[in-house]
């Protein structure tokens, strides 16, 4: 690529962010009758019905739209809509006897599951420190605290080290098995990272520092493949790989139907989550301003396997998920693994000057914008076939909401600035 092309895939990214993605969700997504936000629309961007809010969508979209008016996107409403979910969040969905926020309510904000799940709170702290961050509102970054403190008291292992992640509404680890409770997962232990980075960038405190690396520590030396340097999914309390089961506290597995089971329960690894994981530990080197140097072989290796073995060079896109050593054992096209692709190769260019990192960046986008992308309603299509046909067709439920399309156009939009000012001074 060269630099022009660069700045025409920026012009396509804001146009569209701008003119059809958050109006998308400025149009629907407000609840004025009970507060918080309506999350589930079909195919034709109707309100489909369905009767929940759920932990994980209101705080996504709370990040979404603090983190578009932090980044000068979607305008004034952006602040407004932040403001709104933030509201809800406090009144609603907050323990005021035990601590903590409930996993599920009704529409009219009656709580339907009152469990504390670790991956949902460590969405609390992202999205209300950026809501800090965005708007300068303290009581955002008061929260994100409180929610802090409550995982240190209740989900570290103070004997194997990392956290726990299912609770009752008591904070009692759940059960064995299908329960949670004797597991612990990439996924929670990422997102914590990326939690900890924007709590540490919002409060400047020192002990948010410590656990932040502690928590970027635990990712490298236990959680990622020792040899690939991937994601490993799921581990026992002594970091021994376990099994990869559905819990019954579940998001993003709607595609494996019920007794279902991945092509490994073992050896599998996800082509998104290990960009992902690049690029949010870029991140949380920078905002913690740790030394890259010292994890430039966990970076690399991480990102150039999403790229050799994720990317889809005939079709486009990246794969859903494989094998440790470059298998690939999905190759349907899911929304949010694209989504985070296009950050990760940007990074990935930004970090190693390898074009072969905008190549991919490239076959991502342009799938994205020529399949993916739903234009008769501005949001993207959660799942297509490997060529880009739509097999769902629904626009958005409690795990299939706007935070990783909007934050991939929102960064990728600044990233590939950098990339052509690095571009630019390597010709």
């Amino acid at each position: 690529m060269n630099v022009q092309e660069i700045e025409a895939l920026r012009k396509e990214i804001k146009d569209y962010t701008e003119a059809h993605l958050l109006p998308f969700w400025s149009k629907r997504t407000i609840d004025k009758e009970y507060g918080g936000y309506l999350t589930h629309f079909d195919e034709f961007g109707n309100d489909s019905g369905t009767d929940e809010k759920s932990l994980i969508a209101q705080t996504r979209s709370v990040f979404t739209y603090s983190q578009a008016y932090r980044h000068g996107f979607g305008g004034p409403i952006m602040k407004e809509m932040a403001e709104h979910g933030v509201k809800y969040l406090i009144e609603k969905m907050w323990d005021e006897k035990n601590g903590g926020f409930y996993w599920m309510m009704d529409r009219k904000g009656n709580a339907t599951n009152k469990q504390k799940i670790g991956y949902g709170h460590s969405f609390v702290i992202y999205s209300l420190s950026e809501y800090t961050l965005a708007t300068g509102d303290p009581i955002g970054l008061e929260y994100a605290e409180k929610t802090f403190d409550l995982l240190q008291k209740y989900a570290v292992d103070t004997n194997l080290g990392g956290y726990w992640e299912f609770f009752s509404e008591e904070w009692e680890l759940m059960g064995a098995g299908s329960p949670g409770g004797d597991r612990k997962t990439l996924d929670v232990h990422m997102h914590l990272m990326e939690a900890f980075t924007t709590l540490y960038e919002a409060s400047g405190k020192e002990v948010h520092r410590r656990k932040l690396k502690e928590s970027i520590d635990i990712l490298i030396q236990k959680i990622m493949h020792p040899v690939y340097g991937t994601g490993v999914p799921q581990f026992w309390a002594d970091w021994s790989v376990a099994p990869q089961i559905k819990f019954d506290i579940v998001w993003g597995w709607d595609r494996f139907a019920e007794g279902g089971q991945k092509a490994s329960a073992v050896d599998n690894t996800s082509y998104g989550h290990n960009s992902e994981f690049g690029w949010l530990l870029m991140q949380a080197l920078r905002i913690g301003k740790f030394p890259v140097s010292d994890y430039m072989d966990n970076l690399k290796k991480a990102f150039y396997h999403s790229m050799e073995h994720g990317i889809d060079w005939e079709f486009g896109g990246v794969f859903v998920e494989g094998s440790h050593d470059g298998q690939v054992y999905d190759k349907e096209k899911e929304f949010w693994q694209q989504a985070e692709m296009l950050i990760g190769m940007a990074d990935a260019y930004i970090l190693t000057k390898d074009q072969d990192f905008l190549k991919a960046y490239r076959q991502v986008h342009r799938f994205v914008f020529d399949k993916m992308i739903n234009f008769n309603t501005g949001e993207w299509w959660p799942l297509l076939t490997r060529e880009g046909e739509p097999i769902w067709r629904h626009m958005s439920h409690s795990w299939k909401i706007n935070y990783h399309n909007v934050r991939s156009m929102i960064l990728s939009y600044e990233k590939l600035g950098e990339a052509a000012k690095v571009l630019a001074n390597s010709n």
